[in-house]
C-alpha cells in the first residue's frame, strides 16, 4: 500500500485548506495560486528572443520569457515604455505628422489617460497582472446619469445640456406607455394569456413608472428642479420632456443611444490604475530592467537561414542585430513602411489592415466645478457634435484642480479634428464645451491633445476589421513568418483593450516555446 505524503494527508482531511495552507505558503513549502495562471513546462536554455516594441504586447511577451530562460532584448523607438498605454502627466512628449514636438505642461500630479482608461472587470488577465505586478486599482464610473446629453439642432430641447437620466427616464416611460396601451388592447399578441399579459403589463408599469391607467408622469427617477431637505421642503419634479420634443431634438439619434452602455466591455464593473494607466506599463518595465533599449527605431527585419537580422538606428547610428527568434508587435500601419522580407500573405495583410481614426484632448481646469457647481463625479456627457464626448475623471474627487478629457472621437470626427494644429484642438474644445459648461472660459490652464492615427511610431488607435478580412488577412498573422512571431492587440478580438495585447502575448510566448522545446501547446495553456 502506498504511503500518504504529508501534503495528500493534509489535503485529504481538509487541513490544507485551513491554517496549514497560509503557514506553508509562507514558509515557501507550497507555491502561490496565480489569479490567471500560465504554467509551460521545459527551459528555453538562453535562446534570443528580440521582440520589437515595448508597448504591453512586448513588454508582457519578454517578461514571460525572461520566466522561462530566454534571453530578451527588446527594441523601442520611443523614448519610454508602454506605446499606447499613455497617461499625460508633467513633461510628458509626443511627436504627431505635421506638427511640432508637443509637451504637457500640466501642474504636478495631473494626468489623463490618453490611450486606455478602463479595465472591464471580466478581463481576467489585465487584472492578473496588476495584481501580480503589485499595480493597486479602483473603481472608474464609466455610466453617470448626472452627465449630460448636448445635441446641436433646432429642436425645443436643442443647444441645451439635459441630464442624461431625464432623457433616459423620459424616454423609456413614453416608449413603455406605448406598449402598455398596446398589450392591453390585445393588439401585440393574440396567443398570449391574460394572465401573461398582464404580468407583462405590470412589468413596464414598473419599467416606465406609469401610473394605473398605465400614463407616464414625471416621478424623482429623472431628478428634482428643488431637491427634498428639511422641514416642509418636500421637493419639486419638473414636467416630463414630450416624446415629440425629443424626437425634434435629436435626442433618440444615433448620438445619444445607449449601446455603448449595454456593450459587454462597458458594462459595470470597471476599473483603472491608481495614479493613471501607465501605471501597469511602468510596472513590466521595472521587472524588465537593462531589457529595453529606447531610441531604437527599426528600419529592416529580415528573415535569415539561422534567424532574424534587425536593422535599427538610435542616437549613436545604424546598427544591426542578429537573433534566433523574433516577436514583432510595432502597429501594422508602421509596419508597413519598414523594409522586410516577409510572405507575401503576411505583406498583404500588414499593408490592408486599416485602424481607427481617434483622439482626445486633457483640459486642465483650476477646479473642479464639474463636481462643485453641477454634482457630476465621474462618467461621459455626450454630443451629436465633433466633441464626441466629454469625460469627468472617476478619481481625486473633491480635490483641487482637475483634467477633463474635453473630446474623445472616431473616425471622421476624428481625421477634422486631427487636421488642426494643437492650437486649434484646444480653442475648438473650449468653445464646444463651453456651450455645455460655461465656467470653460473662466477656470481653463493648460491642454494636452493627441491625435493617435497621426502620432509617430503608432499612427492609429486599434485595429479594424471587416468579417472577411478576419477570415483572411488576420489570420495570415497568426501564424509566424518562419523566424518571426506577430503580436499585439490586432491579432485579438479584443481589438483596443489592454487585454488584447495580453493575451496576444501569451499566445505568442506559448507558440515559440513550444517551437523551441518540441512540445505540443495550445494557448489557453495551464488554466
Amino acid at each position: 500500500m502506498r504511503k500518504l505524503t504529508r501534503r495528500e494527508f493534509l489535503t485529504r482531511t481538509g487541513t490544507l485548506a485551513g491554517v496549514a495552507y497560509p503557514a506553508m505558503l509562507s514558509m515557501g513549502f507550497l507555491p502561490a495560486a496565480p489569479a490567471h495562471p500560465f504554467r509551460l513546462e521545459g527551459d528555453g536554455a538562453g535562446r534570443q528572443v528580440l521582440i520589437l516594441g515595448a508597448g504591453l504586447a512586448g513588454m508582457s511577451a519578454a517578461y514571460e520569457l525572461g520566466k522561462l530562460g530566454y534571453r530578451c532584448t527588446i527594441l523601442e523607438a520611443r523614448d519610454r515604455a508602454g506605446g499606447r498605454c499613455f497617461s499625460v502627466r508633467k513633461g510628458s512628449i509626443n511627436i504627431e505628422t505635421g506638427q511640432p514636438l508637443h509637451t504637457a505642461n500640466f501642474d504636478e500630479g495631473q494626468y489623463f489617460n490618453a490611450g486606455p482608461s478602463r479595465i472591464p472587470h471580466h478581463h481576467a488577465l489585465t487584472l492578473h497582472y496588476c495584481k501580480e505586478l503589485n499595480v493597486p486599482i479602483q473603481i472608474y464610473n464609466n455610466v453617470n446619469e448626472a452627465a449630460y446629453y448636448f445635441s446641436e439642432g433646432k429642436g425645443p430641447l436643442s443647444n441645451k445640456k439635459v441630464r442624461i437620466r431625464e432623457v433616459r427616464h423620459d424616454v423609456r416611460g413614453w416608449l413603455c406607455e406605448l406598449l402598455a396601451k398596446g398589450m392591453d388592447g390585445g393588439r401585440v399578441d393574440a396567443q398570449m394569456s391574460r394572465e401573461d399579459t398582464q404580468k407583462i403589463i405590470e412589468y413596464l408599469r414598473a419599467e416606465g413608472g406609469l401610473d394605473i391607467d398605465k400614463l407616464y408622469k414625471a416621478s424623482a427617477r429623472r431628478g428634482y428642479i428643488e431637491p427634498p431637505g428639511a422641514g416642509e421642503k418636500t421637493g419639486r419634479i419638473a414636467d416630463p420632456y414630450a416624446l415629440s420634443e425629443l424626437l425634434a431634438s435629436g435626442l433618440m439619434d444615433p448620438d445619444f443611444y445607449n449601446v455603448a452602455e449595454y456593450t459587454y466591455e462597458l458594462q459595470m464593473t470597471l476599473f483603472q490604475a491608481v495614479g493613471g494607466m501607465d501605471r501597469i506599463a511602468a510596472a513590466l518595465e521595472k521587472r524588465l530592467d537593462g531589457l529595453i533599449r529606447y531610441h531604437s527605431e527599426v528600419s529592416s527585419i529580415h528573415n535569415t537561414e539561422q534567424g532574424v537580422r534587425v536593422v535599427y538606428k538610435d542616437k549613436t547610428g545604424e546598427h544591426s542585430m542578429d537573433s534566433d527568434l523574433c516577436i514583432c508587435t510595432i502597429p501594422l500601419p508602421v509596419l508597413s513602411n519598414i523594409d522586410h522580407n516577409f510572405s507575401s500573405d503576411a505583406s498583404r495583410a500588414i499593408d490592408s489592415i486599416t485602424y481607427m481614426q481617434t483622439g482626445k484632448i486633457g483640459l486642465q481646469f483650476r477646479r473642479r466645478f464639474w463636481e462643485e457647481d453641477e454634482h457630476i463625479y465621474g462618467g461621459i456627457t455626450h454630443t451629436n457634435n465633433q466633441l464626441t464626448q466629454i469625460f469627468y475623471p472617476s478619481y481625486d474627487y473633491l480635490s483641487g484642480k482637475g483634467i477633463l478629457i474635453g473630446y474623445y472621437n472616431f473616425n471622421e470626427k476624428a481625421r477634422v479634428t486631427g487636421e488642426l494644429s494643437y492650437q486649434q484642438r484646444e480653442a475648438f474644445a473650449l468653445e464646444k464645451g463651453g456651450l455645455i459648461h460655461p465656467q470653460y472660459p473662466h477656470e481653463f490652464e493648460t491642454s494636452f491633445s493627441v491625435s493617435w492615427h497621426k502620432t509617430k511610431y503608432t499612427l492609429g488607435g486599434w485595429a479594424l476589421y471587416s468579417a472577411d478580412e478576419r477570415q483572411s488577412l488576420y489570420k495570415a498573422l497568426l501564424q509566424p513568418d518562419k523566424q518571426v512571431y506577430f503580436a499585439g492587440e490586432h491579432l485579438t478580438y479584443l481589438n483596443a483593450w489592454m487585454a488584447g495585447a495580453f493575451e496576444s502575448a501569451r499566445s505568442v510566448v506559448a507558440s515559440l516555446h513550444a517551437r523551441v522545446t518540441g512540445q505540443t501547446l495550445s494557448y489557453p495553456t495551464g488554466r
